[in-house]
């Protein structure tokens, strides 16, 4: 904003005078050289991509080289906007069903795992599968088919129709009931309370799973609990950089897509930890310029599905309009590093050795 010069001193005296039917004014208004109150940035660590999400996402750019598209993913890899239509520049193609994909092509499994019955499907439709599943999710499959062999009643926590909880449920389907939420305890049964485990989706808010499964310990207090925490290192990361800079944020972004179940968490945990808004958004332009009246401080994060490049996307609009003074604000260090797919794995070997032959 340009400042109006003020009156020469040969005339300041009578234009500050009021006259006949004036609102009196201020005898002084403040300087344009005041300073204005300090406009800054609080930058989760870690935040964006985690090494499941890396490792699927590696795995179609992998695939497309190896083998040239088309490549067919079933479902999005990952639940981000950019993500899938970058990848579908490169020759992926996204499908619903397994059945979408014609017969001899190569199909990609994505990070959030598949049922059984998926795998059957692939073989019938003569499909080449590779399976980006997180190994987290993994994990949690595996403990599903454990728990049932030992005839438990397994309380999945999560939420329904997210991929993950259909995978994860198609493991056990007789064994398995879905919890979601504390306010959907009430409704579960099972045949013995002393026979009875929690599982969760990985990707869930840490403090409303232990809600949960507080609400569902007072229902069945030999619920059994899994050998190890179900939420991912990488969720749990990013909502304790949320935690630790909520209660000093004014508005909160989060990058990331409505899809992405960790991302909306993240919204909803900054909520918790005392930011005074929250929004979620894919890209920059879809800021509301709204948001910052009255803000001096935004605290930006983004889900672990979502590329850096977005997050630099959103500190440049904000350092365009002042926000420029950026503090990171570090929860965890992350080293954790997850190898390709079995499969691609197999046949890059082979292309290295057939290359070192020739």
């Amino acid at each position: 904003m340009t400042a109006t010069p003020g009156p020469s001193p040969a005339t300041a005296a009578s234009e500050d005078a009021p006259r006949h039917g004036d609102t009196p004014q201020p005898a002084s208004t403040p300087s344009a050289d005041a300073p204005r109150e300090r406009r800054r940035v609080l930058l989760a660590a870690p935040r964006g991509y985690c090494a499941g999400v890396d490792r699927a996402v590696i795995a179609v750019e992998k695939a497309l080289e190896q083998y040239g598209a088309p490549v067919y993913v079933r479902h999005e890899i990952v639940h981000n906007k950019y993500v899938v239509k970058t990848l579908e520049k490169k020759g992926a193609i996204f499908v619903d069903e397994t059945a979408e994909v014609p017969e001899g092509n190569i199909v990609i499994f994505s990070a959030h795992g598949v049922a059984p019955t998926v795998h059957e499907e692939a073989r019938r439709g003569k499909l080449a599968t590779i399976d980006a599943t997180c190994p987290l999710v993994t994990k949690v499959h595996k403990e599903a088919v454990r728990y049932a062999k030992e005839d438990y009643d397994i309380l999945l926590i999560g939420h329904e129709g997210h991929e993950e909880v259909i995978g994860t449920s198609g493991e056990a389907p007789d064994h398995i009931t879905l919890v979601d939420g504390p306010e959907d305890v009430k409704n579960v049964e099972v045949r013995d309370p002393d026979k009875v485990v929690w599982l969760s989706q990985t990707t869930l808010s840490v403090d409303e799973t232990m809600e949960t499964v507080g609400a569902l310990k007072g229902r069945y207090p030999n619920l059994l609990s899994p050998p190890s925490d179900d939420i991912c290192y990488a969720t749990q990361n990013r909502q304790t950089a949320v935690k630790q800079m909520g209660a000093d944020a004014d508005l909160v972004i989060v990058v990331g897509s409505k899809n992405s179940s960790n991302s909306v968490r993240l919204v909803e945990v900054a909520l918790g930890a005392g930011a005074k808004d929250a929004h979620l958004v894919d890209y920059a332009d879809e800021i509301d310029e709204s948001w910052l009246d009255g803000v001096t401080t935004v605290g930006v994060t983004s889900g672990a599905s979502v590329p850096d490049v977005l997050v630099h996307g959103v500190l440049d609009w904000l350092a365009e309009r002042g926000y420029d003074d950026v503090e990171t604000i570090t929860a965890a260090e992350e080293s954790i590093a997850f190898s390709l797919p079995k499969e691609l794995r197999r046949d890059l070997r082979a292309e290295a050795k057939a290359a070192t032959e020739g």
